[in-house]
């Protein structure tokens, strides 16, 4: 027994490690942004991957922090089926700001530097007169931003919230959460955070004036390789253990 315990406490010491939620986190996680046809389907998905470290404050997140550009992407196109459709497909280039959120529900700003193309009639690429150009600067942040051309752009934006986003009567809602699904480990070792945020879109193309679109934040939280390797050489050891116990 007394040349397990010095296992057992490298083994608590590493697991100590895992569930220390005050102070830096790492993640993995995704930004998306998903448009929906005026009818209220949902079109293809632009999905931006991402990886960074997190400050946070509690085992639940009572504060989160995120930094710039985790989440960057040039050019990411997702096709809506034929191209002949009103519309085509959409373009995205974006990078993330800095993010702060707080509260109840959790929630707060993360700007979207960058534009989206909404094409018509064609896939993105092909040039269409049509293109749609959208700022995303007041997603995730609030106000309202305008591009005349041809086609005329207004995009409303807000906070992001882990509670529901609403655009109409289309929804979207957030949550967060710990390892099997708790409720009080968040920033625990594959603890989960959806942030959404809703973006309203407004054109002067007579069939389809309004275009609803919301961005979702997926957040993962992982262990880091420095626990990770406490918790193997702690493995290691019961291993050792008993085998030589066993011999």
């Amino acid at each position: 027994m007394r040349r397990l315990l010095p296992t057992l406490a490298v083994m608590a010491l590493a697991w100590g490690a895992v569930e220390a939620h005050a102070g830096t986190v790492p993640f993995t996680g995704s930004l998306t942004i998903g448009v929906f046809h005026p009818n209220g389907s949902p079109l293809s998905p632009l999905v931006v991957p991402g990886s960074g470290i997190a400050t946070v404050d509690g085992s639940h997140i009572a504060t989160l922090d995120l930094p710039a550009s985790p989440f960057a992407a040039t050019g990411i196109t997702a096709m809506n089926g034929a191209a002949t459709g009103p519309l085509s497909g959409e373009q995205l280039t974006v990078h993330n700001g800095a993010g702060s959120f707080a509260g109840g529900p959790l929630g707060g700003p993360m700007p979207l530097n960058g534009v989206m193309k909404v094409c018509h009639f064609a896939y993105c690429g092909s040039a269409p007169p049509a293109n749609m150009l959208v700022p995303l600067t007041v997603a995730g942040v609030g106000g309202s931003a305008t591009v005349s051309s041809l086609v005329n752009v207004t995009v409303s934006g807000a906070p992001w919230t882990v509670g529901t986003a609403a655009l109409g009567t289309l929804t979207q809602m957030g949550f967060r959460h710990g390892p099997a699904s708790l409720t009080s480990s968040t920033a625990a070792a594959s603890g989960q955070i959806r942030l959404v945020t809703p973006i309203f879109i407004s054109t002067n193309i007579g069939g389809a004036p309004l275009l609803p679109t919301f961005g979702f934040l997926d957040l993962h939280f992982v262990p880091e390789p420095s626990t990770l390797l406490l918790l193997g050489t702690g493995i290691a050891g019961l291993v050792m253990f008993g085998r030589t116990k066993g011999g």
